[in-house]
């Protein structure tokens, strides 16, 4: 049980580095395309982040929560990108 916390925390620590550096690159991207991968890895690690934080405190209830964020931002990222490329979301 005690690697299990110790691996936990080095996840946490690694997830919570990657959200920042995507932050950062979500801030100074030089481009709208790299601004929008950016908030799509930042997504996907809210998402890494709330599994890890539910196996780490032992409740169910953060998976479904990672899953409405997971849902979230794959349609957020869709409509994103279909904006920037046509200029509108809905035909």
């Amino acid at each position: 049980m005690m690697i299990l916390q110790y691996s936990l925390g080095i996840c946490l620590v690694a997830v919570t580095i990657s959200m920042f550096l995507c932050l950062v690159r979500l801030v100074m991207g030089p481009s709208i395309v790299d601004r929008l991968l950016a908030l799509d890895t930042l997504f996907l690690n809210a998402t890494c982040l709330m599994v890890i934080l539910g196996i780490y405190w032992i409740t169910s209830s953060l998976f479904e929560g990672a899953l409405l964020v997971a849902m979230l931002g794959f349609v957020s990222t869709a409509a994103l990108a279909r904006y920037f490329t046509t200029g509108h979301v809905i035909d």
